[in-house]
């Protein structure tokens, strides 16, 4: 579970700071055409660093061995994903980046999460 943890709070901070460009540097995301989700980069900001404040707590819940953690990281880790899948066209490299971390998030808290509840018992 420690590995699921430092990778939740990795993604967390890569996440809200992530965000907090966005929101102190406007002009860093370039926006594109034609895309289903306009959001400008204050929006973005305020999602990226929301989601990655949530993750990182989350995170170091599980690394804590907090049972509900689990089940809290895997939902956080699929709605990150869904978020980044959203933010592909304005930075791709970044955004593909987050969604692989959250996959093995969530990888590693569905595989791996009967160990927590089995230590605890």
């Amino acid at each position: 579970m420690l590995f699921a943890g430092v990778m939740m709070v990795m993604s967390g901070g890569f996440q809200a700071f992530s965000g907090l460009v966005a929101l102190f540097e406007n002009e860093f995301y370039v926006s594109t055409r034609n895309y289903l989700f306009q959001f400008d980069a204050t929006a973005w900001g305020w999602i990226h660093l929301l989601f990655g404040i949530a993750v990182l707590l989350a995170g170091l819940a599980v690394m804590a061995g907090q049972t509900w953690a689990r089940v809290v990281g895997i939902i956080l880790a699929v709605l990150s994903a869904l978020a980044n899948f959203t933010f592909i066209p304005y930075y791709p490299f970044w955004a593909l980046t987050i969604i692989a971390i959250d996959i093995f998030v969530i990888w590693a808290l569905a595989v791996h999460g009967r160990d927590l509840h089995d230590a605890r018992a």
